[in-house]
């Protein structure tokens, strides 16, 4: 394979996004504490496992800016969206940070950060899987969504399943046990 051209643009060059909308929600503050040395779990493990649960039922609504309500037509056919919101509350020296314990857990091994799901990134772009529950013309009620109230929304999507990998999706060892501690005794 031959390596990628370079283009005459750089890849450091600022892009401008406007949000298409925000998320309102009873989600007052993350359950991870972004900082300049990485992120922190607000309580213990057992809370925010809880709070993980909690956020997986919640019901949000999405408000979309009115003169995008047409983007939405022929949303209300799918059962799932994707999410891509701006987490605006990670602060801007939070986004220098490189390398984190995943959900700020100090006996897993600092990862780089496109290896975790951290909310502290350098563009806080997060993304979430959420069921749609209702479309009322520019709003749309959602449950699962996990980002705080307020939060900009920068792009929906339709989940269609058949866009992802399935069987040969490979995890590392260590998030497979998040997930599982996670998930334990919330099925």
């Amino acid at each position: 394979m031959e390596p990628a051209q370079s283009t005459s643009r750089s890849v450091t060059a600022p892009i401008e996004l406007t949000p298409v909308g925000i998320i309102r929600n009873a989600i007052d503050k993350p359950f991870l504490t972004p900082g300049k040395h990485g992120i922190t779990m607000d309580g213990e493990f057992e809370n925010i496992k809880s709070d993980i649960h909690k956020f997986k039922q919640e019901i949000s609504t999405i408000t979309i800016n009115p003169e995008l309500t047409g983007c939405l037509d022929g949303i209300e056919h799918y059962s799932h969206l994707t999410i891509l919101y701006w987490a605006d509350r990670v602060p801007q020296e939070s986004r220098a940070v490189t390398r984190v314990h995943p959900m700020g857990r100090k006996e897993i091994p600092e990862q780089g950060i496109f290896s975790t799901a951290s909310p502290v990134r350098p563009n806080p772009v997060l993304m979430t899987v959420v069921k749609l529950v209702e479309r009322n013309r520019n709003v749309l009620k959602v449950e699962g969504l996990d980002a705080v109230d307020k939060s900009p929304v920068i792009d929906i999507k339709p989940f269609v399943r058949g866009f992802f990998p399935g069987d040969e999706v490979r995890v590392p060892g260590w998030m497979e046990r998040v997930m599982a501690e996670v998930n334990q005794g919330n099925d």
